[in-house]
């Protein structure tokens, strides 16, 4: 498997390691919402450890600002 193409899995506890947003706290309000916002696709669970699959993060932020103009 190529780096392109690799999943990468985030903990919730490390992901401001990664990138600067959102805060910790963002992304659990998120993960609690998850099945009325779609978040859902984004999360994965391991036993009672929550990851964020990064490429879904990036693809879910993308579809929430389709249709937003500009500004």
């Amino acid at each position: 498997m190529s780096n392109n193409t690799e999943r990468k899995l985030i903990p919730v506890t490390s992901w401001n390691e990664h990138h600067a947003w959102p805060p910790q706290g963002g992304l659990r309000y998120l993960i609690f919402n998850a099945e009325k916002n779609g978040f859902d696709k984004v999360i994965r669970r391991a036993g009672r450890r929550v990851l964020i699959d990064e490429q879904a993060f990036f693809q879910w932020m993308d579809a929430q600002n389709e249709g937003v103009p500009n500004v």
